[in-house]
């Protein structure tokens, strides 16, 4: 498995909607914080190590209703 984070823009209003829908509709969603800055959430994903990322962020999260623009962030190694 390999963590994949995407930093989420929301609508005026929309990062809970936003943050309830990743959490209920998007089995891969390990996380989601909110966050201060350029972005409100900060949603943590875990793919299959072949999995195409980009395919997944654009068929499973941009399609949730509030998002407005996100950036995604792909892991190298987790050291713990």
């Amino acid at each position: 498995m390999q963590a994949v984070f995407v930093f989420i823009k929301c609508n005026l209003g929309k990062a809970y909607d936003v943050a309830g829908a990743l959490i209920d509709q998007v089995e891969q969603t390990s996380e989601v914080y909110s966050i201060s800055g350029e972005f409100d959430l900060i949603a943590k994903f875990y793919l299959e190590k072949d999995a195409d990322i980009g395919h997944f962020v654009n068929k499973k999260i941009h399609p949730l209703d509030g998002i407005k623009d996100t950036q995604t962030l792909i892991t190298f190694n987790a050291f713990t």
